[in-house]
């Protein structure tokens, strides 16, 4: 495993993150997982703000003014986005992962990774525990089986997570 020493500092990140726009941007380009042109992005941007499909016209254009003029370029300066003006595309790079790591969330419902394993472990081992101190109804099943299960539960969480992340993990490895 390297290290790496060009890290973002957060308040870069916080910076990068404090405006909804570049926020969604993020969000579509690491869904999309590729290259797209500015007019794709500013589309999926303006469709995701007002939730319809195609979005307005005045709407697409407003968002592509506003990534063209101010968004695309910062991101570019800080190293998040390699955005070529000449063929009007845009492709996540090495420091948005940095970014990534701000924003990361399992649900909707604002569950972090990091808070989802402290659960699984400490439920798998207050289980085990409880299964080893003949506590009722837990004690029923061998300590081994709620082992393995709480080991499944692990690789079913952390093979999820790969999934969802599968570009930006792609892209990582290719470096």
């Amino acid at each position: 495993m390297k290290f790496r020493h060009d890290v973002l500092p957060a308040e870069q990140v916080y910076a990068i993150l404090a405006n909804e726009r570049r926020r969604r941007a993020l969000e579509q380009l690491t869904d999309v997982g590729g290259v797209v042109t500015v007019h794709e992005l500013s589309t999926l941007v303006a469709g995701r703000e007002t939730g319809e499909t195609p979005p307005p016209t005045r709407c697409r254009e407003s968002v592509y003014t506003s990534l063209v003029q101010t968004h695309l370029p910062k991101l570019e300066a800080l190293g998040v986005i390699e955005y070529d003006r000449e063929t009007q595309t845009i492709e996540l790079s090495r420091h948005a992962r940095d970014v990534g790591l701000y924003t990361e969330i399992v649900a909707r419902g604002g569950v972090t990774w990091s808070e989802l394993y402290r659960a699984l472990g400490t439920g798998s081992l207050l289980v085990v525990l409880a299964a080893h101190l003949d506590a009722p109804g837990v004690s029923a099943v061998d300590p081994m089986l709620w082992t393995s299960l709480a080991l499944g539960l692990f690789a079913a969480a952390s093979a999820y997570q790969l999934w969802i992340n599968r570009f930006s993990v792609v892209r990582h490895l290719r470096r």
